[in-house]
């Protein structure tokens, strides 16, 4: 028996345990090959023993969240996937403080505290992924960020121990962390805290409409991961894929938005390696016209 088998079979109390689940069926753009194990868990300490139960059997083990903001290879995931769904919340006496489990949608919380009259995350209404995914990459949006309003995070440690870390202590910039930098790569995200400020419903919902407005109108519908690549100070990165000739390029079934070059969509069955290929032709095609190296915001996971 391998030493995937082996932790599959240690892990069927924390959650329900699949074999060669299609991460395609788990993420935004619809594609992705399998997984070799693919555990669902519903609290953080669940994931904690997962996550736990995987170092010790030298299992690599990869979070998803709510499938944004990544793109699988079709080749899948090799070792454990852990289908974070732990969305447990506690509300602090003070009213403006949550602690929140890091399977939470970060869209639906933040157009919750739009309706409870709690400032501070309208501009996250329209925002995929889930909280643990946004403290990953300091989620914003609007002017907005994750940033702004983190007091702190429970993080697990490779251990098995886990603490209380200072929002501080992650460095969090535009779309970036610790965590993207691999500085915490032995650590997990198992709940966040936020603190928000007193405001006023109806001013709150009506700007979250506004911005699901915006958004209708800017960006595509269809299945994709969000902004391809971060925006360079010089331009937007939409501009500059749109200057070197891109806008509506196709490769296979995924292509670059007509409505939005800065994303790449999936037009029916896609291949990774045909979104793969169109990202590499925007960022080659970039710094041949203007010199800026394209970064990317959509993370690629797996056995590329």
């Amino acid at each position: 028996m391998s030493a995937l088998e082996r932790l599959a079979a240690t892990l069927e109390p924390l959650g329900d345990v699949k074999r060669g689940e299609l991460l395609s069926r788990h993420t935004t753009f619809g594609v992705g090959g399998p997984a070799g194990v693919f555990l669902t868990v519903r609290s953080a300490e669940a994931l904690k023993r997962a996550a736990e139960s995987a170092a010790q059997a030298q299992v690599a083990a990869f979070i998803l969240g709510s499938g944004s903001n990544i793109l699988v290879a079709d080749a899948g995931i090799r070792g454990l996937v852990i289908d974070n769904r732990a969305r447990g919340e506690t509300a602090h006496d003070d009213g403006l403080t949550r602690e929140l489990e890091s399977g939470t949608s970060f869209a639906a919380f933040s157009r919750r505290m739009c309706r409870e009259g709690l400032a501070g995350l309208d501009w996250a209404v329209g925002i995929p992924g889930t909280l643990g995914g946004a403290v990953v990459y300091n989620a914003g949006a609007y002017g907005g960020c994750l940033a702004d309003v983190l007091t702190r995070v429970r993080l697990a440690e490779a251990g098995g121990d886990d603490r209380w870390a200072e929002a501080g202590e992650l460095n969090l910039v535009y779309r970036g962390s610790m965590f993207t930098r691999g500085q915490f790569a032995a650590k997990s995200v198992l709940a966040v805290e936020v603190r928000l400020s007193p405001g006023d419903a109806t001013e709150l919902t009506a700007r979250a409409a506004s911005y699901d407005a915006r958004r209708l109108t800017a960006q595509p519908r269809g299945r994709n991961a969000g902004s391809m690549f971060k925006n360079p100070p010089a331009s937007p990165a939409w501009k500059l894929i749109e200057a070197a000739g891109l806008r509506g390029a196709v490769r296979g079934d995924a292509a670059i938005s007509d409505l939005h070059c800065n994303f790449f969509v999936n037009n029916g069955h896609a291949r990774a390696a045909d979104v793969a290929y169109l990202v590499e032709e925007a960022e080659r095609r970039v710094f041949e016209q203007s010199g800026i190296r394209l970064e990317r915001e959509v993370a690629f996971v797996g056995e590329w």
